[in-house]
């Protein structure tokens, strides 16, 4: 079952690939820009997708270069590699700032907390050993409400077995 999903996702990866550099090719022919994201929209996938595969996206400078025969002076960025450094700078911030911020409520839970016990408002350290005190004593206390119940009840039968008694010594007289 993994094989053949492997076997798919390959597949569907390859598909994909074709249809990129069929769009690049299709773009430098048409003198249309070379960028992710038309390059993405004609394909029709996503700019990521050209991301994750790095080496279709350095196709876009080579194939701008070809079609239009200018050769940029080395070290010179291009249109293209500066939005992939900023789009990856982007990311970068956005996944720092997430961490930032876990981190952040993180060290406030824990802060809290060492400020709730501290402060002798927290429960005890022994609160398990407590309720389970709780819990033997309202036990107890049933059984002793039942064992209560039981000698009632035999102290109302004797009750009535003695007015019984007394009754009937008294009407022979």
């Amino acid at each position: 079952m993994t094989s053949a999903m492997s076997d798919g996702r390959e597949a569907g990866t390859e598909r994909c690939r074709s249809r990129v550099q069929e769009a690049i090719t299709t773009a430098a022919r048409r003198g249309t820009p070379l960028t992710a994201s038309a390059i993405a929209r004609t394909a029709g996938g996503d700019r990521t997708f050209l991301y994750r595969h790095r080496d279709l996206l350095e196709l876009l400078p080579v194939t701008s270069i070809r079609a239009t025969g200018e050769m940029p002076e080395p070290g010179t960025a291009t249109r293209a590699s500066l939005q992939a450094d900023l789009a990856n700078a982007n990311a970068r911030a956005a996944r720092l700032s997430a961490r930032v911020q876990q981190l952040e409520n993180r060290l406030s839970r824990h802060l809290g907390n060492q400020a709730w016990h501290e402060s002798g408002l927290g429960t005890p350290a022994d609160v398990a050993e407590l309720q389970a005190a709780v819990s033997r004593l309202e036990q107890r206390q049933t059984e002793l409400t039942r064992q209560l119940d039981d000698r009632q009840a035999e102290l109302e039968a004797a009750r009535a077995a003695n007015r019984e008694l007394t009754r009937a010594l008294n009407q022979r007289v």
